[in-house]
């Protein structure tokens, strides 16, 4: 059975962003997946890495559960709307306080080199945005999309890394919004 961890990085629970978590466990469940949904809403962290790498700053309890909860699963699943051009500052804090050194990854000694401790893990990023996505591919060079899965999940070894995008959702319409509940609800069944 395959255990996925379905994270919501909108600090607004009451958005688009919270339906499309629901339905990708909705589909997801139907396929007999273990399922856990952490809102970082839900979590009381501090999401500033105050001494960056050279002092430890220890680990909030719900931390720690979410640390534990990643190396379980088989699947993590973003969800995400794009601000300024990536993601929401809660969402940032998370991968700073999260993926650590010796946790997520490793330096080696005298090498430029690194260990990628989080492989064996699959991720989807499913982002919302209001940016037509052809400007945000062209103009803007996805700079969210390339962090994300680049520098954060595969730079940790999670792989592969695919990425869903809902555009122009400010002047979307409720048909438009109901077909991305649908694909969602799909990538869910499909478990990727």
């Amino acid at each position: 059975m395959k255990k996925i961890l379905v994270i919501n990085g909108n600090p607004d629970k009451e958005s688009l962003n919270t339906i499309l978590a629901d339905a990708y466990i909705k589909g997801a469940r139907q396929s007999g997946a273990q399922i856990k949904l952490v809102n970082l809403a839900d979590l009381e962290f501090e999401p500033v890495l105050k001494h960056g790498y050279r002092q430890r700053t220890e680990l909030e309890p719900d931390l720690v559960e979410i640390q534990k909860d990643i190396l379980e699963a088989n699947h993590l699943v973003f969800i995400y709307p794009t601000w300024w051009g990536t993601y929401p500052a809660l969402l940032k804090g998370f991968f700073d306080r999260v993926f650590l050194p010796k946790y997520a990854f490793s330096y080696r000694e005298n090498s430029p080199m690194w260990d990628k401790l989080l492989t064996g893990r699959s991720a989807r990023v499913i982002v919302t945005m209001d940016t037509p996505v052809w400007y945000y591919k062209l103009v803007f060079r996805q700079p969210g999309h390339h962090s994300i899965k680049r520098c954060i999940l595969e730079f940790c070894g999670i792989k592969p890394v695919r990425i869903t995008t809902f555009d122009q959702v400010k002047s979307s319409t409720e048909k438009r919004r109901d077909k991305w509940i649908k694909e969602t609800e799909e990538l869910g069944r499909r478990q990727i």
